[in-house]
């Protein structure tokens, strides 16, 4: 990607260029994960680091903008699990599944995303992504109590119930996900039927072991 129009075309717009600029950090990311670097970046852009700061400001706004493009993508894969035709256990599934499936397709971006670098000496200073990933998933709890708020009828403070829901569900398939991730102990398909047996009420159902302390 070079920084100079060929003959007879027309100049890139600001928002084809900042389009153009989060497709190369998205290469970078996808070969770096976590240690992406802004010069990295840049050079795969084929321009300068202070170009890429006039677009985006520092790494911090960069990565803004990638949890936007990618948590949009993610949201919208959500939700059309969400409004599949089938019965309702199937699309609580198919929506953990949804989740599961696009952090393993693209690991590197989620690391990027939800961890900070492994190696300090690469990372850019003042810049933690533990500061910019708790947003994210505040995201997408808001967006998920309102699909169930939209869809489930809780009654009497349903709205707050929904919000409870949402949250808790995207916090659950965050640290399992995490979890699962880096480990890697069974196959996506158990991970999925054990998360939707817990959100299905297994656990309010479920009788305690022999001998243990209880439950």
């Amino acid at each position: 990607m070079g920084t100079t129009q060929q003959t007879g075309q027309q100049p890139a717009t600001a928002e084809q260029r900042r389009r153009e600029l989060l497709e190369a950090a998205d290469r970078v990311v996808l070969r770096d994960g976590p240690k992406a670097s802004m010069n990295a970046i840049a050079a795969e852009a084929g321009i300068t680091k202070p170009i890429l700061y006039r677009h985006f400001g520092d790494k911090a706004g960069l990565y803004q903008a990638l949890a936007v493009r990618h948590t949009d993508a993610l949201l919208e894969s959500l939700r059309a699990a969400l409004d599949a035709p089938a019965e309702r256990r199937k699309r609580v599934e198919a929506t953990l599944d949804t989740y599961l499936a696009a952090i393993e397709a693209r690991p590197q971006v989620y690391r990027f995303l939800m961890h900070p670098a492994e190696d300090s000496h690469t990372a850019e200073r003042g810049f933690d992504v533990g500061l910019h990933s708790a947003p994210l998933l505040r995201r997408l709890g808001e967006e998920l109590a309102k699909v169930i708020a939209e869809r489930v009828d809780l009654g009497p403070g349903g709205d707050e119930l929904a919000r409870v829901w949402g949250h808790g569900i995207v916090g659950m398939m965050h640290a399992a996900g995490d979890w699962w991730l880096g480990e890697r102990p069974c196959a996506r398909t158990a991970l999925v039927g054990g998360l939707t047996d817990l959100l299905w009420g297994r656990l309010g159902t479920a009788g305690n072991r022999a001998g243990g302390p209880g439950f």
